[in-house]
């Protein structure tokens, strides 16, 4: 059934719905059965999956709807229903109930939530809360956000570091919030010292962690002027087995190692208009694209929730931006 959209009916034709839904991906019946109690009704059950932001989101069923309306693509009907179990679900708890920051050197903000440690009151509660976008500092002393890494809780503890005189070591009770994979952590030490200089670094890393370096090549760009209109680029094949590693890979084949060129196909329509290191029409030279040819093909990603993107669409779209593919 690919994807389904579950909503309340509409209070008349032409208007929204008065509550907007949840969407559901790669649906598929599994098994039907009468409905033991209305007469000619079924009873359905789907295999698939709810599209949320990260895994402890809440997913709330919507009080005062006594029916549900089915959607598939296009706002195709697929019918209505009395009741939907097995989508709905409360907030789960932290994937990391506490954060450890070692070795802080406080700054106002966190020096004024640790001095309301020992306060149970409403208030103390309050003033204890953080909220902490985390940045990565180079070996030159130069700092970069990390997409995606937030520290947000509660201030729960702290104590003297052994990292050095004068600093502390903090706990905070973390929010509900998908953490960032660990394997980060080595995609960082790329950049310690600079940009990468040798290429494919990204290739032995598996979907998520490609997704990362093109997140981590994106806070690392540079502001420098695109190479002049009728370049031609040359883009390394042999590892793009998935969507993440053609974002590595063409973010590489512009603007060198580590470089970026789109992380996702919005990101990658903002580099095609120029500003991101080409300036279109230009020439891309697709090397073993074969290897593209056997894993960018139609289908259901279920890493992405979504329609596959496929090899032919990429090249709809480059085509589109004035850029001529010679696959190789």
């Amino acid at each position: 059934m690919g994807d389904v959209s579950i909503t309340a009916p509409a209070p008349q034709s032409g208007m929204p719905p008065p509550w907007s839904g949840e969407d559901l991906g790669d649906v598929v019946i599994l098994k039907q059965r009468p409905n033991a109690t209305m007469p000619g009704t079924i009873d359905i059950d789907l295999g698939g999956f709810v599209h949320v932001y990260d895994r402890t989101d809440a997913v709330l069923r919507p009080g005062e709807v006594t029916e549900f309306v089915l959607h598939g693509r296009d706002e195709a009907s697929y019918g209505t229903c009395r009741d939907v179990t097995g989508v709905f679900r409360d907030q789960a708890a932290p994937l990391v109930p506490q954060i450890r920051l070692l070795g802080c050197r406080p700054e106002p903000p966190l020096l004024s939530a640790l001095g309301a440690l020992g306060q149970s009151t409403k208030a103390g509660l309050r003033h204890r809360r953080i909220r902490a976008d985390v940045h990565v500092v180079a070996a030159d002393g130069s700092a970069g956000q990390v997409i995606g890494a937030a520290v947000s809780g509660t201030v729960h503890a702290s104590g003297p570091s052994r990292l050095g005189a004068g600093l502390l070591d903090v706990t905070v009770d973390s929010d509900p919030q998908e953490p960032l994979p660990t394997g980060i952590l080595d995609i960082l030490k790329h950049w310690h010292t600079g940009r990468p200089t040798e290429k494919n670094l990204w290739a032995g890393y598996n979907r998520e962690l490609r997704h990362q370096w093109a997140g981590v090549a994106l806070t690392h760009r540079t502001d420098a002027p695109d190479q002049p209109a009728d370049t031609t680029y040359h883009l390394d094949g042999q590892f793009v087995t998935d969507i993440e590693g053609f974002y590595c890979a063409i973010g590489e084949a512009i603007n060198g190692p580590g470089g970026y060129f789109g992380w996702n196909l919005d990101a990658l329509a903002d580099c095609l208009r120029g500003k991101f290191g080409a300036r279109a029409p230009f020439r891309l030279v697709w090397h073993n694209s074969t290897v593209a040819c056997k894993h960018l093909v139609t289908g259901y990603d279920r890493r992405r929730l979504s329609p596959a993107i496929s090899l032919e669409y990429l090249l709809e779209m480059l085509t589109a931006h004035q850029v001529q593919v010679d696959l190789d």
